[in-house]
């Protein structure tokens, strides 16, 4: 096939999940709407607790609240494209949406890594350095790397798009995926630059994944060790307790990646179908697990609950009570 020089794709066609068989596309839009409302209602539940808690005004839960804002992000950003094509067979997006969208999906995947690294920084300080935590770790310092974090993220992640942009779009135009991805929209350029494009992406992610993941095993396997050498079991069993969200958090993130980039090195491949599946998983489904983890294993969000829940159940009961005398 011979390519022009000019790019002449106006449109892309968004193929979502090859081979589904159309009875199932109202199945599959449901599941995706309700995946997209569990992530919406349950990360806006973590951010409006944290936002009227004043007790959890504190760095960690600042971190916490971030990575909610980057989990609805990312579902508002995939999820209704998707959802309308399985529901309304709208399967068209404009080239200049397609490359917006595909901006803010690698821009919050990457900054979720590095929240996550932050959040390896804050345990870390906090378990070997106690006494210069409060001094050093402070929600000042903690909001100006989160900010820092999505700054310098969109403005590398637009360098990264600009250069995909170089490539002419010659003929092809079908993604065969559920979202416009780097991958997906540069396996459609024509063109001798197409592999330098691709090399330049894939070194990024690289360097987007694996630098904030050897510093947090780095930082997770220092405080088990600090765990383990305490001599008191209970303060032992506090801090792991401590760290188990994050844990939990992290490995939801990068396992599945891992795995998959894992794989691929050694030789294993996926069919189209399960690449897809597999990756709108490890993309989806942490966002909507996340607010479930916070809330059950962190010891300070529950209490809040609790106590907010035991003063909403006082207040009715002296309703209920005030009324009673009335009558």
């Amino acid at each position: 096939m011979k390519f022009t020089n000019t790019t002449n794709v106006k449109d892309f066609i968004i193929v979502g999940f090859p081979g589904l068989p159309p009875e199932y596309y109202g199945l599959v839009s449901v599941l995706l709407l309700l995946l997209f409302l569990a992530i919406v209602v349950g990360n806006t539940f973590i951010l409006t607790v944290i936002m009227y808690e004043r007790t959890l005004h504190k760095p960690t839960y600042l971190i916490f609240f971030h990575l909610a804002m980057t989990d609805i992000a990312f579902g508002a950003v995939t999820l209704p494209k998707i959802i309308a094509r399985y529901w309304w067979n709208d399967m068209i997006s404009s080239f200049g949406t397609c490359f917006t969208q595909m901006f803010f999906v690698h821009s919050l995947g990457a900054i979720h890594s590095f929240l996550l690294l932050i959040m390896a920084l804050d345990r870390f300080v906090a378990i070997w350095f106690p006494f210069r935590y409060p001094v050093v770790v402070t929600n000042t310092t903690i909001c100006i790397a989160c900010v820092l974090c999505w700054v310098l993220t969109f403005i590398r992640m637009l360098g990264i798009v600009l250069h995909a942009l170089t490539l002419p779009y010659c003929n092809l135009n079908i993604i065969m995926q559920c979202y416009c991805d780097h991958i997906s929209i540069t396996r459609l350029g024509c063109g001798e630059g197409v592999a330098y494009v691709k090399e330049v992406s894939i070194t990024n992610a690289l360097v987007t994944l694996l630098v904030p993941l050897a510093f947090i095993i780095f930082s997770y396997f220092s405080i088990i060790i600090a765990a383990l050498k305490m001599s008191q079991t209970e303060r032992s069993h506090k801090v792991m307790s401590t760290c188990a969200p994050q844990i939990f958090t992290t490995c939801l993130y990068y396992v599945p990646r891992c795995f998959v980039y894992l794989s691929y090195n050694l030789g294993f491949t996926f069919s189209i179908q399960a690449r897809i599946v597999i990756t709108m998983m490890y993309s989806l489904i942490p966002a909507a697990v996340n607010p479930a983890i916070y809330c059950l294993k962190t010891q300070d969000i529950k209490m809040a609950l609790t106590q907010r829940f035991r003063k909403t159940r006082s207040s009715i009961a002296h309703r209920t009570d005030h009324k009673r005398v009335l009558k």
